[in-house]
């Protein structure tokens, strides 16, 4: 199929896709994730800051992330980087985005479903209900409608 340059290669030409609230909310959940992930990340490589400020919200956490040893800086890092990739792929409306973000729900739901049953610790299964449903929505046909791959000169999302 010919576009206006000749080429071969068909492209899009639709109105401007509009981000619903609901991928807005979540690209905003996953900033605020990267930024208290790369926090965490640069308290464990130089403790003794303000931001060991958290370790007293959360002392448990602290803790484990000591058993972790050096590791555990570059995986909070690793963490930030993941969940800001995540929320601008969201808010572009790049189909890695949805993927991406989906991934990071899937590992944390995991996560805390181990953590509730071999820690027993009952506190952490008040995330599970919340992160299903936002792996429902993302699944949701109207939301996997509006990531699938534009072609070349698609409108970026409003």
């Amino acid at each position: 199929m010919d576009n206006v340059e000749g080429s071969m290669h068909p492209t899009v030409e639709s109105e401007p896709v509009r981000r619903p609230p609901g991928i807005t909310a979540l690209s905003a959940f996953f900033l605020v994730g990267c930024l208290v992930s790369l926090l965490t990340g640069l308290a464990l490589l130089r403790p003794g800051g303000s931001p060991d400020l958290m370790w007293r919200l959360n002392p448990d956490a602290h803790e484990a992330f000591k058993t972790m040893g050096s590791g555990a800086p570059l995986l909070m890092i690793a963490v930030s980087v993941t969940c800001g990739a995540a929320a601008v792929g969201l808010w572009t409306l790049r189909p890695w985005g949805r993927q991406l973000a989906l991934g990071l729900l899937a590992v944390n739901l995991v996560g805390e479903a181990a953590s509730a049953l071999l820690r027993r610790d009952p506190r952490t299964l008040i995330s599970l209900p919340i992160d299903g449903t936002l792996v429902a929505y993302l699944v949701s046909a109207k939301v996997r409608g509006l990531f699938r791959a534009r072609v070349s000169r698609a409108q970026p999302p409003m």
